[in-house]
């Protein structure tokens, strides 16, 4: 028996260092407790093809420190060095405890890694044999590092480390020798210092450039030169201290005029010397000088990141984010001024991608490039990524945005398949509801792919259960009292069809889309073309003809809501719909056999069938129904199971009291053989792991059954066993959690 992975849907955290790319085309980024990676250069566009466990805590820093070889953080102060060997991962050797606090940020050059945690330590690593020592612990003093960036100084073997902290200076440190010391401090920003990013000198010349991004919107440029030799009769250190008094007085003139106006943004003329050993004897010096000031970000900037140079593109370019919801690049552009050569470099906005406005929950959390700078990626609060490709390599360059990945970004609490399997539904607690569905590929031989197809549902509770009772209907519970009713619109309906995943009966009567009204959790229905600036966007009828990237799921996919189901006192729990999609049962959480309950509804109009079932005494935790959805098997926390059966005439059902068991979960074999008029078990499974989820499969051509059973550890082992003797089983298979 062989089983493969068609299908991972990851979402990244919600830390800006989370995520890291290779030159070319590989990204690796933290999802919960395990790193995730992705080919953007796959053919197929597959997505994530693997995640590697071994954190125990949420992966908030990774880097690469060559295509091989990458380091991962988390927030319980852990970190592991990962190694690519014959195109499988694995860790090099076991954690190693770099702090005792999380990790808020990494760096590397070379064989050197800095770690930043909210511990306020920096701790420098050297990397030897692929294995991490501690070489340096620097305290900063009650201050958290949120960046950090390290590179080498022009023309030296020197290494200078950028430290952005929760203070509006950027620390410089240098190292010429075995530890790094205190060198310079930029100030400027007016708010904390959340990204930081070096550009080596290019091939022909030039400065070493440091980019820094805060929180109070802007993004300054400091460029880092040896410092030339000028003969003077005043001595070149006393020259620099006149320079800089009369600079720092300049600059405390405007501060003062800034204060008495409107704060404004500083600007920062003052020359910083950094002097570092360049022998036994000899010295060398560098000047730090601020050079530029991009003012684009309407909301504080989380990340920077530079273009790898290439034939593509060899001027420099820098991508920055922001809570804002916009991606830029930024490049400089040659005006006519009043330089020797009658030009200056002016640092423009070369490309904008994102919402206008801004109103996308959290914004970009982080971007970075890939596919050797054609392609720009973003992920945002939520944790789905926005890729935009170049698309020419000759004149001006053109942007398009492609597919990229999502994921839930919180634990997914239900799946549920359409009646055919067409397409899988999930229900999740970040309040999400959301459609995956498989498109088959244009090229002959090739497997479908999956992919996020629609986000019904964007609540404002927790979803706890889902459960689609048509092809183009489900029903969900969240953290309320009410279960509430969706009903396909006509672009899911063309978008199903149209990439092939399933043939739905088209039908003019559908809405167009749906909105959520302003402080409201109440899908409306969206009938009209013209209506469609209610929803962000005009309708666009090609956008039926490919899967919606990461921005339409969060805005336009959503499901008008047709139906809402009252009748529990308490917040619902569960819920479970029968085969035949006629019956839906739901139970709600309970301290008191009075609210302990089940209650069945027809599907067709939603009122009531019968009187509510009761018999526990604590909260039911899962519905079933047989396969021909005559008994309803209902398990609690009161540690008892219990069976109902619906009676000819549809109106009461009897309830058949059952013995105490210990039990979490439920389910009946898809022939309903299994225990049939029976109250003693079969057989028990001893299991290594405690069991959260079980399912049966039907029986196959061998005449055995399948069982699938989820472990706590994230394995799922898969039992067969002959349909003719049910004591009898076997395991076949362990799915582990990578």
């Amino acid at each position: 028996m062989k089983i493969t992975t068609d299908y991972i849907a990851a979402s990244t955290n919600r830390h800006s260092s989370a995520a890291h790319s290779t030159n070319d085309s590989l990204v690796a980024f933290g999802s919960s407790t395990f790193v995730a990676l992705w080919d953007t250069e796959d053919k197929n566009d597959r997505g994530v093809f693997s995640t590697l466990p071994g954190h125990q805590g949420l992966v908030t820093a990774v880097k690469f420190l060559r295509k091989d070889l990458f380091l991962s953080a988390d927030d319980r102060g852990f970190l592991i060095c990962w190694k690519a060997d014959g195109g499988i991962w694995k860790p090099v050797s076991a954690p190693v405890v770099a702090h005792s606090k999380p990790v808020s940020c990494l760096a590397v050059r070379d064989d050197v890694v800095v770690t930043g945690s909210s511990d306020s330590f920096l701790k420098v690593w050297s990397v030897k044999d692929d294995d991490l020592k501690e070489v340096q612990s620097i305290s900063l003093k009650s201050k958290y590092p949120l960046a950090v960036d390290i590179a080498h100084l022009p023309n030296s073997s020197a290494l200078i480390l950028a430290v952005g902290t929760t203070e509006r200076k950027v620390q410089i440190w240098t190292r010429s020798e075995d530890n790094f010391v205190s060198a310079a401090t930029l100030s400027g920003h007016e708010d904390w210092v959340k990204s930081l990013a070096f550009r080596a000198p290019s091939s022909d010349g030039g400065p070493l450039v440091l980019a820094s991004g805060s929180q109070d919107g802007t993004i300054r440029l400091w460029n880092i030169d040896p410092l030339a030799e000028k003969k003077s009769d005043i001595p070149l250190q006393e020259a620099a201290e006149l320079s800089d008094a009369l600079l720092d007085a300049f600059e405390a003139s405007l501060g003062e005029l800034g204060d008495a106006e409107e704060g404004g943004r500083q600007i920062s003329l003052k020359r910083h010397i950094l002097t570092v050993k360049a022998g036994q004897t000899s010295s060398q010096q560098f000047s730090v000088t601020f050079d530029a000031l991009l003012v684009g970000h309407e909301a504080g900037v989380t990340s920077l990141s530079w273009r790898p140079t290439s034939p593509r593109s060899t001027e420099p370019t820098l991508l920055s984010t922001s809570t804002d919801s916009s991606l830029i690049m930024w490049s400089p552009s040659t005006v006519l001024g009043s330089s020797k050569d009658g030009a200056t470099s002016l640092w423009i906005n070369r490309q904008r991608f994102g919402d206008i406005g801004g109103q996308r929950l959290g914004g970009f959390v982080g971007g970075l490039w890939a596919r050797n700078g054609a392609d720009a990626l973003a992920w945002g609060w939520n944790g789905g990524w926005r890729r935009w490709h170049c698309l020419n390599t000759d004149g001006p360059e053109e942007w398009h945005e492609i597919g990229a990945i999502t994921g839930q970004a919180a634990p997914v609490r239900d799946l549920s398949w359409s009646p055919q399997g067409e397409y899988l539904a999930s229900a999740s607690l970040d309040q999400t509801t959301r459609i995956h569905g498989p498109i088959p590929s244009e090229n002959p031989g090739q497997d479908p792919v999956w992919h996020e197809i629609s986000r019904p549902q964007v609540h404002g509770y927790d979803l706890v259960g889902v459960s689609f009772f048509s092809a183009t209907r489900f029903v969900s519970i969240a953290d309320e009292k009410v279960a509430r009713v969706f009903d396909a619109p006509r672009e899911f309906v063309e978008t199903v069809d149209r990439l092939r995943i399933a043939s739905v009966t088209p039908d003019v009567s559908r809405p167009r889309a749906a909105v959520v009204p302003p402080l409201g959790l109440s899908n409306k229905a969206v009938s009209e073309p013209n209506q469609s600036s209610d929803i962000g966007t005009s309708y666009d009828p090609s956008r039926t003809s490919r899967r919606p990237f990461e921005g339409e799921l969060a805005a336009i996919t959503l499901w008008p809501e047709v139906e809402k189901v009252f009748g529990h006192g308490y917040e619902s729990i569960s819920l479970a719909v029968s085969h035949s999609g006629r019956f839906a049962a739901t139970a709600c959480k309970a301290t008191s056999p009075e609210h302990a309950v089940l209650r069945v509804y027809e599907t067709e109009n939603w009122q009531p069938l019968g009187q509510s079932l009761g018999g526990h005494t604590l909260t039911v935790t899962k519905i079933a129904f047989s396969p021909d959805d005559r008994y309803i098997l209902s398990v609690s926390r009161d540690r008892t199971w219990r069976l109902f059966e619906r009676q000819e005439d549809d109106v009461a059902v009897a309830c058949h009291r059952l013995n105490s068991l210990v039990t979490g979960n439920e389910i009946w074999s898809k022939q309903r053989d299994l225990g049939h008029e029976k109250r003693k078990p079969e057989v028990n499974l001893k299991l290594r792991e405690a069991a959260t989820a079980v399912a049966f499969a039907p029986t196959d051509v061998d005449g055995r059954r399948r069982l699938a059973i989820g472990l706590e550890s994230g394995e799922i082992l898969i039992y067969s066993g002959p349909q003719n003797d049910p004591s009898k089983w076997r395991e076949d298979l362990v799915v582990s959690s990578t």
